[in-house]
């Protein structure tokens, strides 16, 4: 699986996981909801910044973001 969609599926689950929505993970860390969007679905590739406001938004590590678990 390319890294990515690996981030996409860890950052959406992780999301849901913490009962957030796109928008309250936005302003959590400081960045626009279409572009968490794009995130989830693999538009777009974060910056290292990025991955770390939202792993810090989280409260995980920005590692467990990019780490990719067996199906």
């Amino acid at each position: 699986m390319e890294i990515r969609q690996t981030f996409a599926r860890n950052l959406r689950r992780m999301r849901q996981a913490k009962g957030l929505s796109q928008e309250e993970l936005a302003y959590k860390a400081e960045i626009d909801r279409t572009y968490v969007s794009s995130l989830e679905r693999a538009v777009y590739s974060p910056t290292i910044e990025v991955v770390d406001k939202l792993a810090k938004a989280l409260g995980t590590d920005a590692a467990e973001l990019l780490k990719q678990f067996s199906q």
